[in-house]
This record gives structure tokens, C-alpha cells and sequence, in this order.
């Protein structure tokens, strides 16, 4: 069993919440692992820092609804307890689907069904038409893993509406398993009555209640929070939460909910010869799945960790390199200032070794970085291009159709994959990588990523490789091979 925490909309302080329940038990001595809905990367990283446990991305954009199923009980298992925060409102995802697979065959998008009828929503009109639900939102989650849902709702601005709102939540599906909800940012003890006394008719479980706190924020910046490597108090911060957390939940009725099952492991991979990757991990460049990094590792990868902020060199003895995500426009100029790591970057690429680099490790191939504030800073200079930073955010998924073969995939293929950034190229690749369409609609969004060297995949597009095995082993061969 685990719970998922959803939001009304996004803003509501789901992860707050999440952080605060992951912080009070890891106190308690628990071991927690944790799941995060959707493409996002930096609230993974507070989950990890709370719980020392890799978080996992439930995406079936990125992978399948198959994956998200077998990453879950896998990674579930293996702790004590287990907690999936989710996205954005609790049913907002993407649309464009017909059919939810493997064991919600009853369900159909958009279709003439009549929502099963709840005890729980006695005023539910006859023959209202049934609510769908989008793919890869939280509530699609929910349903796909069963698990039941705790609603966290912003009650800053509530009193008698609250009822309406939590009303609404629990009877939009009667399918999803509705847990009860967390109020937070109460005012006072009056404010908190009036709360109570407007849910108490619904017979709703309240399993939680979060005062207004000025002395816990995160701060944040122009793509989300500020990850946890430039937050010298997080710790301060995190010992605030869990203290917070030991005394606003309703743990009598949680704990058993978050509860999980023993783990049986499944056998490893096949390994082929070691191959040492340079995995550029730094405070510029941090945005990895998980499972992408372990998926190297199972296929005989020996993950070497560095930094183009810090280290003079590239690790010695490697056979490729991948660079991450991040935000490497915030540490332009120390980057830029690492000459002797920006030059050794450019010859071992030209040489003819691999390299992985996607949105900020994109902009690190680059010739430039040109600031928000229009000041230029010189990067690796591999691709004949610059990064420039603008105000217009780039964002969602995305169908990618590979125009040739390439490091990573041959020509033909279907990539699914996520964009989010502020910055982009001055100029367009001679050969791109991509055909690029909007996931939901199949809007074309033009040509996209750079292959040239042709040990080179830079992209935009970031991808999750755990239904795609062949990305990594492809990588790898290529590594193998330019190493003989």
C-alpha cells in the first residue's frame, strides 16, 4: 500500500506536504521510498534529501503504463513505507488518448459511460456523463497502481467553500479511492473550525492540518525551486518540516496507509566489459532520472562522477560522457572560467568520444552562453551555435521521429520525450536529430537536436530510457567501440 498526495491545483503546497511527511518519518527510523508524477526533476532531488533513497518518475508519457507499474512495486517493496506525490491539479494531464490499458479496461476517454454510483455522492445527478480522466495525471496514476488519494487544499482563502471543493474532488471520479484531505495554510483556530465544521456533513476524513508558516519556504526561480545543492539550510529547513509533520498529521490513520510490503529481487542484467561514463554532476548540471543512471549501470557502465564547475580535468580512463540537464546559464561565468575543462571536453568529443547531452548539457556544447542579462559567456564549443536566454518558457512533451541514425537511436524511430527551458539556439542544425511534434496534438514543432560530430546526441528533448533499453546499450556499444 503507499498514498498519493494531490493537489486541487497546482500551487496548493503539495510538496510541501510531501516534504513534511517524508521528513517525520524518516525521524520516526523508517526507511521511505518515494515517487514523483511526471517529467519533473528538482522535486526528486528534495525527496532523495530527505529520504537518502533515489526518488522514481511515474511517467507513462516517457515509458508506458506497464513501466510505471513495474517501477512502483519494484522500488516500493523495498522499503518500509511508500509516498507519490503528484502533478498539478489531481486531474489535469495530456489529452489525445482513446483507451487506458493493462487493467483499467472498463475505462474509455471521452466515451457515452455513466460514472459508477458512490454512496459517497448521494447528489450525483442520474446520467451525467462520465468524467474523463486525462492520461498521466495524477488521478490516471492513482487509478493505474490503486492506490487511494489524499487531497491537499489551499484553504488561505477558504471557509465554507472548502466542503464544495472536496465535494467535487472525491465525486469527479467515484473510482478514485479518496483517502481524505490535508488543509493547509489554516489561519487560526477559528478559521480551522469553520473548516471542519463545512467538511464534518461529508464524513471526510481530515488527516492533516498545516498552518500558515512564514519561516518554511523554498525559494524558487524562472524553471521551479532551487535545487538542493544551493541550499546551504536545507537541512535547518527539513528539521523545521519534520517537526511540523510530528505534530499536524493524523498518524493513527496514516501510518497504515503508507505502509509497504517486503521486496523479492528481481535477477540482474547480463554485463558486458566495464565502460567508465563521465556523468557531468554538479550544481549546473543535475537533472537525471534515475532509472537512466541505473540502467547504465546494469548494462556494465562504471558511472564516474565529476564536475565542469569545479574539476580541472575529465576523469581519467573514460569512454563517453553525458551531460544532464541543469542550469548551467546561473553558473555561466565560473563555467566559463574552467578554460582548461572547456578545452579537454572539446578535443576528447572531436576525437570521436560519445557524448549524451541534453537541455543544459546542450547549451555547455555550445560556443556561448548569452545571460538573461545579455552578457556572453564561452562554452566547450563543439556544436557551432550559442544558447541565449529569453523570457518565452518552452514546455511539454514531445513525439520526436529520429531523421537519421544517430548515437542513441536509428532512423525512424519514435522518441517520447520532455521540454523545459528559457534559452534557445541562434541557429539550426545543418543535419538535425528530430522531427519534433507536441505530444497531445501532434502539432509540428520542427526540427530539433544536434548529431554532428557524429558521436554527438545533444538535445533539447530530455528522455527516460526505461522502456527503451536499446538507448543505453546503443550508447554503450559506441562507447566500447570508440574505446578499441
Amino acid at each position: 500500500m503507499a498514498l498519493v498526495i494531490a493537489g486541487e491545483r497546482s500551487g496548493v503546497g503539495k510538496t510541501t506536504v510531501t516534504l513534511t511527511l517524508l521528513a517525520s518519518l524518516r525521524r520516526r527510523g523508517g526507511v521511505v521510498q518515494s515517487f514523483k508524477v511526471g517529467p519533473d526533476y528538482i522535486d526528486p532531488m528534495f525527496h532523495q534529501h530527505v529520504t537518502s533513497r533515489a526518488c522514481r518518475n511515474l511517467d507513462p508519457v516517457l515509458t508506458s503504463e506497464a513501466y510505471v507499474q513495474k517501477c512502483f512495486a519494484r522500488h516500493s517493496q523495498e522499503s518500509e513505507y511508500a509516498l507519490v506525490e503528484g502533478v498539478m491539479g489531481l486531474f489535469d494531464g495530456v489529452k489525445g488518448f482513446g483507451n487506458w490499458g493493462l487493467g483499467i479496461g472498463d475505462w474509455e476517454l471521452n466515451s457515452s459511460q455513466y460514472p459508477i454510483p458512490s454512496p459517497h455522492c448521494p447528489l450525483s445527478p442520474e446520467g451525467a456523463p462520465s468524467s474523463p480522466i486525462t492520461f498521466a495525471s495524477t488521478a490516471h496514476i492513482a487509478r493505474l497502481l490503486d492506490l487511494p488519494v489524499v487531497l491537499v487544499i489551499d484553504c488561505s482563502r477558504l471557509s465554507g467553500s472548502v466542503a464544495a471543493i472536496a465535494y467535487g474532488y472525491r465525486c469527479f471520479d467515484p473510482r478514485i479511492k479518496m483517502a481524505g484531505v490535508v488543509l493547509n495554510r489554516v489561519g487560526s483556530d477559528r478559521h480551522l473550525s469553520l473548516l471542519k465544521d463545512s467538511l464534518e456533513p461529508l464524513q471526510l476524513p481530515i488527516l492533516g492540518v498545516l498552518r500558515r508558516q512564514d519561516n518554511i519556504t523554498i525559494p524558487d526561480r524562472h524553471l521551479g525551486l532551487v535545487p538542493t545543492a544551493e541550499l546551504p539550510q536545507l537541512n535547518a529547513l527539513i528539521d523545521r518540516l519534520a517537526d511540523l509533520g510530528d505534530t499536524c498529521f493524523d498518524w493513527q490513520r496514516l501510518l497504515p496507509l503508507l505502509k509497504s510490503e517486503a521486496f523479492s529481487p528481481s535477477p540482474p542484467l547480463s554485463l558486458p566489459p566495464s565502460i567508465k561514463v563521465a556523468v557531468a554532476r554538479d550544481r549546473a548540471f543535475n537533472f537525471y532520472y534515475q532509472d537512466n543512471l541505473d540502467l547504465l549501470q546494469q548494462l556494465g557502465a562504471e558511472l564516474v562522477f565529476w564536475s565542469p564547475l569545479e574539476d580541472t580535468q575529465l576523469p581519467k580512463g573514460i569512454q563517453g560522457m553525458y551531460f544532464g540537464g541543469g542550469f548551467p546559464e546561473v553558473f555561466a561565468q565560473q563555467l566559463a572560467q574552467n578554460t582548461s575543462v572547456r578545452n579537454e571536453v572539446k578535443r576528447a568529443i572531436l576525437a570521436g568520444m560519445p557524448a549524451i547531452a541534453e537541455c543544459g548539457g546542450l547549451m555547455y556544447l555550445c560556443e556561448q552562453i548569452i545571460d538573461f542579462e545579455g552578457k556572453s559567456w564561452s562554452m566547450a564549443g563543439v556544436l557551432p551555435t550559442s544558447a541565449v536566454m529569453g523570457k518565452r518558457l518552452t514546455l511539454g512533451y514531445r513525439r520526436a521521429v529520429a531523421l537519421q541514425d544517430n548515437l542513441l537511436v536509428t532512423a525512424g524511430t519514435n522518441v517520447y520525450g520532455h521540454e523545459f527551458h528559457r534559452s534557445h539556439l541562434i541557429s539550426n542544425p545543418y543535419q538535425p536529430l528530430f522531427e519534433a511534434y507536441r505530444y497531445d496534438c501532434e502539432e509540428n514543432m520542427g526540427r530539433e537536436g544536434w548529431g554532428l560530430p557524429r558521436n554527438v546526441h545533444a538535445s533539447y528533448i530530455h528522455l527516460h530510457w526505461g522502456e527503451s533499453v536499446e538507448i543505453p546499450q546503443r550508447f554503450l556499444k559506441q562507447c566500447l567501440d570508440s574505446k578499441q
